[in-house]
């Protein structure tokens, strides 16, 4: 079966399209406008009643959530190499580090890029989005010290946490929160996974370059 990746170009469901391209798997992209509120539509929805993407359809049903997509491609398509399946602890590893990307790194950009999912007044809304970046930064002083052992997140080895980092790290950069001065790993990490095939391959696919 072709498998479905319902994904927003740049969103955090680009993780999940570059592990599906590093595994080689053949999968049907579904474009979702969130810019058209489509992630609020009623087919949408039903896919994902959070209103979010990523969205993978597979032929034993829907996946939701970076976390659980990556570690199902990782062993899905164990060739691909994605996570040290053979290791509990090691696995234990990828599995922590993808879990506070998805916990704590991504949810301080949404306090920043969406406020008002978290406070309703104004001033609330514009206090919370004025505290974020702070919140942010000390975030990826955890990366920082975490890519000493580098050039991946766990080392020698590419895995799921670094395709999920990546998409972290472009946020980071781009919206010009964090600096290459203070996160030269950081930085260093993501240009050397925007290098890769695969991260190539997901970028053009969704009309996007490296940064």
């Amino acid at each position: 079966m072709t498998l479905k990746l319902y994904y927003s170009p740049g969103a955090c469901s680009l993780a999940s399209h570059i592990a599906l391209c590093e595994a080689g798997a053949d999968v049907e992209l579904h474009l979702v406008k969130f810019t058209d509120n489509e992630q609020r539509s009623a087919e949408h929805l039903e896919l994902n009643p959070l209103g979010r993407v990523p969205v993978l359809v597979t032929d034993r049903g829907t996946l939701t959530e970076n976390p659980a997509i990556l570690a199902w491609v990782a062993r899905t398509c164990p060739q691909a190499r994605l996570a040290p399946l053979d290791d509990p602890w090691a696995m234990a590893e990828v599995e922590s580090f993808n879990s506070f990307v998805a916990s704590s790194v991504h949810v301080a950009f949404s306090h920043l890029f969406r406020p008002g999912r978290w406070v309703d007044p104004e001033p609330a809304q514009k206090a919370t989005a004025a505290k974020a970046p702070e919140i942010i930064r000390s975030m990826f002083d955890i990366v920082e010290t975490k890519l000493a052992s580098g050039p991946f997140v766990h080392g020698e080895r590419f895995t799921t946490s670094d395709a999920y980092l990546c998409v972290m790290s472009r946020w980071l950069f781009r919206t010009g929160v964090g600096d290459a001065a203070r996160f030269p790993r950081t930085r260093a990490h993501a240009a050397l996974v925007q290098a890769r095939p695969a991260t190539l391959a997901a970028l053009a696919a969704e009309g996007l370059t490296a940064i």
